[in-house]
């Protein structure tokens, strides 16, 4: 399905796009699971089809000229940042080696991949005033390092934070969570009204268990290779599967959160484990036919207005459990 969309002067390929005429086959192959050794190229083409960028963006010329011109001020950005102090330089570099310690690129202290990662943390940190570094980004910096080289993961990161509104999940105050818990907690009323009844009853509030959840994108709730094919699905489909992942994990776990045994502290610590899902293609399916769902992904949009309108009218400490 990819091809190459250009070259560099060495007859590299320097940049890759999706075949027309197989576009109509692109969720279907995500959904199954994009193969590893593509998984660097789709996944920087599904960010760059994301973008909203061409159409707001104040720089001259159009369409492909202007992502071009988008990507090199990124890289110039990148590298022109490495260089300047960082407020927060010093929590970068106390949380690189405790991010994905065990992926052997991240295992020896002040190795290439630490390095890397400290690098581009430490830019992204410079990139946007209001969020600056929290330790979420850690395990997203990783994760693309696995696959991309620096200059790019710092550009994914760019454009995850500009067209895939991570901005509002890392800005102080995480006004971005609060949305998505909200849409959570509307879901779960209708898809799972059982267990919203039990946490409303046992007081557990979505930001118990769930921060951690959408901060990281399950990047610490996952095996790796769940991640890996959420990170996917995500990818082409925007925020509303990390929701419905959510949903699905409560859905699992929906016997033993109904259970006259439960309680308060029985119900944190099984939804802060870290989940190995048994079926990778049968959670995929699940979520596809989730998002396939039209009216569902209408009332998520209509919820996510509903929360803006309640944060505009200082409503929002009561709409949440």
């Amino acid at each position: 399905m990819l091809v190459p969309a250009s070259r560099d002067s060495g007859a590299n390929i320097a940049k890759w796009k999706f075949e027309e005429r197989k576009r109509h086959k692109l969720e279907e192959r995500v959904y199954k699971g994009i193969p590893d050794r593509w998984r660097a190229a789709a996944w920087y083409t599904l960010i760059e089809g994301m973008a909203t960028f061409i159409a707001t963006s104040p720089l001259p010329g159009k369409g492909k000229e202007r992502e071009v011109l988008r990507q090199e001020r990124l890289i110039a950005e990148y590298h022109d940042a490495i260089d300047l102090p960082s407020t927060f330089d010093i929590q970068i570099d106390l949380d690189v080696p405790r991010t994905i310690s065990g992926h052997v690129m991240f295992k020896t202290r002040y190795g290439l991949g630490q390095r890397s990662m400290f690098h581009v943390l430490h830019s992204f940190s410079l990139h946007c005033e209001s969020c600056g570094y929290c330790q979420g980004m850690g395990p997203l910096a990783a994760t693309l390092l696995s696959y991309l080289e620096p200059e790019r993961v710092y550009i994914c990161l760019v454009r995850l934070h500009d067209d895939y509104d991570t901005h509002d999940i890392f800005l102080p105050g995480f006004s971005g969570l609060l949305e998505a818990f909200y849409v959570q907690e509307k879901v779960m009323q209708k898809m799972l009204p059982g267990v919203y009844a039990v946490f409303k009853q046992n007081m557990i509030s979505t930001t118990a268990y769930a921060v951690k959840w959408y901060i990281t994108l399950f990047a610490n709730t996952l095996s790796y290779q769940t991640q890996l094919r959420l990170w996917d699905v995500y990818f082409l489909e925007g925020k509303d599967v990390l929701v419905l992942m959510a949903i699905s994990i409560l859905w699992v776990f929906k016997d033993n959160l109904l259970s006259k045994e439960a309680s308060f502290e029985s119900i944190l610590n099984l939804l802060s484990s870290f989940y190995v899902m048994e079926d990778d293609d049968a959670l995929m399916a699940w979520l596809r036919r989730a998002m396939s769902d039209r009216k569902l992904r209408r009332d998520m949009a209509l919820w996510r207005e509903e929360w803006k309108e309640l944060v505009r009218t200082h409503q929002e400490r009561d709409a949440l459990l």
